[in-house]
């Protein structure tokens, strides 16, 4: 590639390996005294670690208060609800304890806490802020990379439009990244997390704004999803391979930060905004009917993907992602998801309206006509 000018500015502290989440609670008194923990009512509790978590605080002399309303694809409502929690008991320190989308809504409510007016207002540029409180994020799926970025997807309550908070003041002060609480996820949701992640990678490779630094960590990215991501997803007792996945979804964060996503994402979000799909279910159904039309525009880098994932070169790119979806039982389509053909006209005009600069960014830029045969191919 071109070198050119370029910058790259992610500060954000990585503890990575097995058994790390032991250090939670050190890790978050460096920053506060209080900690209000983000999390949902299912996998957290039923696995024991918020137990784990709230006694590692305690052992280190810390408070804690939980919230644990966060849900996949979250609400404004539901990150405002969370900051006024923080707010009125005094925390003054946030964690995110789960997946992508409850570290999302822990960056909201940081964000929040001690930013007043609607989310919405900040995401669209109306008002802005650099400060948070200090954010300590313990990823439990391997997937969205939120652990690596200072992005919060966040869906309005009233228009439905799911877009990104962006913003160095959310990147977390510390994630720590333990591949052992990874493994406790159903086969069916690894899945979805894992192709995720490897379309992060994939995306931020074929920005139009990707750079050295991040082509680098993307490849890296794909190269290790596509050496492990099966292996890991059909023996669950392969520590090496569940620590390349959980390494390839936290480059996936970082690289996204850094370019972007492009027409998968940027397409996905009206269809999860809408009809509250699983986020890697609607990429599945999405990107092989978008790289079916992005071939030609960039054929050098779809003939890298391809032998990053076992393939030759860009004409049998789609063909081997259509086979590892096939093996990951993520073979599916839209309509399979909710989505009708009605909503096709409401999702095309609210692309351009919350992802422009993905669809921009994406190799072949995409007419509202070309947009609309997509959604229609993938129902």
């Amino acid at each position: 590639m071109k070198v050119e000018t370029f910058q790259y500015c992610l500060p954000v502290n990585l503890i990575f390996g097995w058994d790390k989440a032991e250090e939670i609670g050190k890790e978050a008194k460096k920053y506060g005294k209080k900690a209000l923990i983000v999390t949902g009512q299912g996998s957290t509790k039923k696995s024991g670690l918020l137990d784990r978590v709230l006694k590692l605080l305690e052992t280190e002399g810390m408070e804690s208060v939980v919230y644990d309303k966060a849900v996949p694809n979250p609400l404004a409502s539901t990150a405002k609800a969370g900051a006024a929690v923080a707010k009125e008991e005094g925390c003054d320190v946030v964690i995110g304890l789960g997946g992508g989308s409850i570290m999302d809504c822990a960056k909201a409510v940081a964000f929040l806490a001690v930013n007043e007016g609607e989310p919405f207002d900040y995401i669209y540029g109306k008002k802005q802020s650099d400060r948070s409180l200090p954010i300590v994020l313990v990823p439990t799926t391997c997937g969205t990379g939120s652990e690596g970025n200072g992005f919060a997807v966040l869906t309005d309550d009233e228009t439905l439009d799911k877009k990104s908070l962006r913003t160095n003041a959310i990147v977390a002060k510390a994630s720590i990244i333990d591949p052992k609480l990874m493994t406790t996820m159903p086969k069916s949701v690894f899945a979805s997390v894992g192709f995720d992640a490897l379309c992060h990678c994939m995306e931020a490779y074929l920005s139009k704004t990707c750079q050295p630094i991040v082509e680098l960590e993307a490849i890296c990215g794909i190269q290790l999803l596509g050496e492990n991501l099966l292996k890991a997803y059909n023996d669950y007792n392969d520590k090496d391979a569940w620590s390349a996945v959980t390494l390839a979804s936290t480059f996936g964060g970082m690289v996204i930060n850094q370019a972007g996503v492009v027409a998968p994402h940027g397409l996905e979000h009206p269809a999860s905004g809408l009809r509250n799909i699983t986020h890697g279910r609607g990429l599945a159904a999405l990107t092989p009917v978008i790289y079916e039309r992005s071939i030609s525009s960039a054929p050098e880098k779809f003939a890298k993907i391809s032998q990053l994932l076992g393939g030759t070169d860009e004409t049998d790119c789609v063909a081997k992602i259509r086979e590892l979806l096939s093996e990951l039982s993520l073979t599916i389509t839209l309509s399979e998801q909710g989505v009708k053909e009605e909503d096709v006209d409401w999702m095309v005009e609210n692309a351009f309206k919350v992802s422009a600069p993905a669809i921009a960014n994406h190799p072949k830029v995409f007419t509202a006509e070309e947009v609309k045969e997509i959604y229609l191919a993938a129902l």
